[in-house]
């Protein structure tokens, strides 16, 4: 098995900056692979990891590649396994006409423990109740010959199992963090951040973190944390969220909208949070701001999603008139949903600055519609949104982590201007159509992993895609441990 040929790389794809993370090519002939994933979330979850691995299931298996997939019954946001999957035990889905993960992905989803109350010792149960499960799955699965194995963050639990099915199918095993689980865990407080437990973890969570012979992630401040795990720099892959820009992208302001006429919000200045409603994502400063604004009869705030932080959401907005609640949407009302907004809020816990990067976010950009941010300054977020000087203008307005007042004065002072709103939200739709399709996305990571599998089997050394931003952390990191 060899890497597929490359064309000639275009210079406007190859800058290594920011602005412009992607280096694209395009494979003109692509081997076939053998890909086994191992992840707890997966189609057809609507919100977060279950969304992006599904679409890259499904986008790999369209291109000629065998994909089988270990995965749980969907229950995510609502903390419920949906009831078609209840009582079932292990459920085997898909696999196109031969059965094989030709065509459309093999889906082999294993029992899983599910708390109605995600607290931080039955999230962990939770986890590891995932962990267990598909351990035989992905044991039988390795006499499939997987020529690569690669798991999602979160969970970590699922680590050990898929290097181990990468060593006995002697195949690269590939590590994608779309959030910092063990560090949110103990940072935002749902594990004690002191003790031999935190010690024990994060021990842990760096030596399996080396084992791996790609570790990706979705922004480059996160891929600067896997140097803090003492990952060789030369094994850190971006591998960036995505959105299928034709699928949503911006409807003229004042064009019929089903939500807005459902909700009989024509007229109004629309300002949505829309995904899911936990713990990490901030929402409490969600209930006051809508709360400053009651004076404003021509601001409207529409809260939709699901998650464990909803209830307390309700009770805060119960008795403001201008607040509309609606549930999780399914896939085909999103663009009328995101367009629905004049101002898309994005409010986050500053104890999780770039242990997480909001998926959310790729919709947003999309949508044409500015965004106003909650993250501090350096962040990943705080450059996609605020903009980088050179590189990309702003998309929305950035105000610190936790400060109400200033998101009250950053909303307040959209909702007022519809020209600025109309300059943010077109940076924002042409930064998505830069950075973020779905092609420009996968088609560079089909090559990252062609190259690791040429790599681990000796068909060549191949360097993965860094940043000079990531290469200079690096090498200052080396540089300090030998003085």
């Amino acid at each position: 098995m060899v890497a597929g040929r490359l064309t000639a790389p275009n210079e406007t794809h190859c800058r290594y900056d920011a602005a412009n993370p992607f280096a694209y090519f395009a494979l003109e002939e692509p081997v076939a692979l053998r890909i086994l994933i191992f992840g707890l979330n997966y189609a057809p979850e609507l919100t977060g990891i279950g969304k992006y691995t599904g679409e890259m299931a499904s986008w790999l298996s369209a291109r000629g590649h065998q994909v089988r997939v270990v995965t749980a019954p969907p229950y995510y946001p609502a903390w419920r396994v949906a009831d078609a999957y209840r009582g079932r035990g292990y459920v085997r889905e898909g696999g196109g006409p031969k059965g094989d993960g030709a065509g459309e992905p093999l889906v082999m989803r294993c029992p899983l423990y599910v708390p109605e109350i995600p607290s931080g010792a039955k999230r962990m149960v939770h986890l590891f109740s995932f962990a267990l499960s598909g351990l035989p799955v992905m044991l039988r699965e390795v006499l499939a010959k997987p020529d690569a194995v690669f798991t999602v963050e979160p969970t970590f639990f699922g680590a050990p199992v898929a290097l181990m099915a990468g060593k006995l199918a002697q195949a690269p095993a590939w590590l994608h963090v779309q959030d910092y689980e063990i560090d949110a865990a103990f940072d935002l407080g749902l594990l004690p951040a002191k003790g031999w437990l935190h010690d024990v973890a994060i021990g842990l969570e760096k030596w399996f973190t080396r084992q791996f012979q790609r570790v990706s992630s979705i922004s480059f401040r996160m891929m600067e944390r896997a140097l803090l795990k003492q990952v060789q720099p030369e094994r850190i892959v971006l591998f960036p969220n995505w959105v299928d820009i034709e699928m949503v992208k911006p409807q003229a302001v004042g064009a019929a909208n089903r939500f807005r006429e459902e909700l009989g919000l024509q007229g109004k200045t629309v300002v949505l949070y829309s995904g899911n409603m936990g713990n990490k994502q901030g929402l409490e400063m969600l209930g006051p701001l809508a709360q400053a604004l009651q004076d404003d009869a021509s601001v409207h705030f529409l809260f939709c999603g699901d998650g464990a932080f909803r209830p307390q959401l309700e009770a805060m907005v119960a008795a403001m008139s201008n607040v509309s609640l609606l549930p999780l949407q399914p896939l085909d009302a999103l663009n009328d949903l995101l367009n629905c907004a004049d101002i898309h809020l994005l409010p986050q816990r500053a104890d999780a600055a770039d242990l997480v990067m909001p998926s959310k976010l790729t919709g947003m950009l999309s949508s044409g519609r500015p965004t106003v941010a909650t993250a501090a300054v350096g962040t990943q977020v705080a450059g996609v949104v605020g903009g980088v000087e050179g590189s990309h203008a702003a998309t929305g307005v950035v105000v610190p982590a936790g400060d109400v007042d200033a998101a009250i004065d950053a909303v307040r002072a959209l909702a007022g201007d519809a020209a600025q709103r109309a300059v943010l939200g077109a940076a924002a739709r042409q930064y998505a159509e830069q950075h973020l399709g779905t092609e420009q996305v996968l088609l560079q990571f089909e090559k990252d992993l062609q190259d690791a599998v040429a790599e681990y089997r000796g068909r060549g050394k191949v360097s993965p895609r860094m940043s000079p931003f990531l290469m200079e952390k690096a090498d200052r990191r080396r540089s300090s441990r030998e003085v």
